[in-house]
């Protein structure tokens, strides 16, 4: 049933969306070679289920940091949601709401992040680009904080945004009142084109912005972005609370290894000492069963949010959200687990990953 929902999703979106936005949200950086193999790497797991167990009733709940989510399927931060539907962040918060969801919400949100976090009405985090305008972050994460965010996820793979072919460059052309929507507030008598230049990410960021991040919000802060165990335990050695394994959905470093192979090498990296989530070609139930079960806390989906918003707007996202947790439902109780606790890699076998 999931698959079904997803699809046509996909479709209607390829279908309405205007063509140079699709491929926007669908395209990768250089040959997309990462784009292609991400959803492709998840079925090179096997399953080893349990049988006789009692699954007559399957429990979806988690925790993250301390607050409680009906299901760890989560919504990945996404840029410039407008584009794809009026409502952009407002409706995928609506349908956060209605779901008991985690929600992402961008740096570059098309939306007010006060507005959005009013309509989630519950835990959200606040994914950070650490921009050239060193204050203009900070304004923006103190904006976040008041606002109710309750984490903060510094993307660490993107000093610079990867070029892809199919829109020619980094980008399509975003206009001014979804580029800036939270931005001009705080750079009053600066042009757009200055604005957009402060905004751009800073590449000379370093380990340090993680303490810097904890000290000017008092909120954990997790690492997204990340693909090797060194890289994760000097992430945590800086004061990260976690980190997200992620190759930014094939949007930033080509032949970069797909998150499902990277995913156990880090859990293994990370232990006990925070959260690991993952994203990135997660499109059924059973991709997410495997992501728990080599160890992630929770999964985070992109492009499926996007399409569902496309094709129905906050319906859309809720209808994509639900299929996904009733898929996963299914395929735990298949599994022999009825709950998140059952979740372990003794069900998964295939988990060969690259060192940490």
């Amino acid at each position: 049933m999931g698959l079904t929902v997803l699809d046509g999703h996909l479709r209607t979106a390829a279908e309405t969306l205007p063509s140079e936005v699709f491929e926007y949200y669908s395209s990768g950086a250089g040959d997309e070679r990462t784009v292609d193999e991400a959803a492709e790497a998840w079925s090179r797991f096997r399953m080893l289920p349990r049988v006789l167990r009692d699954v007559g009733t399957v429990d979806l709940r988690t925790r993250l940091l301390g607050d409680a989510f009906a299901s760890p399927v989560a919504i990945a931060p996404a840029a410039f949601q407008t584009l794809a539907h009026p409502d952009g962040e407002l409706a995928i918060a609506r349908a956060a709401r209605a779901t008991g969801t985690l929600y992402g919400v961008s740096t570059r949100a098309g939306a007010p992040l006060e507005d959005i976090a009013a309509e989630i009405g519950g835990p959200w985090w606040f994914q950070v680009y650490v921009m050239r305008d060193r204050d203009l972050t900070r304004r923006l994460v103190e904006r976040a904080v008041a606002a109710g965010a309750r984490a903060l996820v510094v993307t660490g793979d993107t000093p610079v945004v990867g070029l892809k072919r199919r829109v020619t460059g980094t980008r399509i052309a975003i206009p001014d009142d979804s580029y800036l929507v939270n931005l001009e507030r705080h750079l009053a008598g600066v042009g757009s084109a200055q604005a957009r230049a402060a905004a751009e990410q800073d590449p000379t960021v370093t380990l340090d912005v993680i303490g810097w991040l904890h000290r000017i919000s008092g909120l954990p802060v997790l690492v997204k972005g990340v693909l090797r165990g060194d890289d994760a335990r000097a992430c945590l050695d800086a004061g990260a609370a976690g980190v997200v394994v992620s190759n930014h959905g094939g949007r930033q470093l080509d032949r970069s290894l797909p998150s499902a192979l990277a995913l156990a090498g880090v859990v293994d990296a990370v232990g006990d000492r925070g959260v690991v989530l993952v994203d990135g070609g997660l499109r059924s139930g059973l991709d997410c069963l495997v992501a728990l079960a080599l160890g992630a806390s929770a999964v985070l989906v992109g492009r499926p949010v996007i399409w569902g918003l496309a094709a129905d707007g906050a319906d859309g996202v809720t209808a994509a959200l639900r299929s996904l947790g009733d898929d996963l439902a299914h395929v735990m109780a298949l599994a022999g687990a009825a709950s998140l606790a059952q979740v372990d890699r003794s069900l998964v076998a295939g988990a060969q990953h690259a060192p940490g």
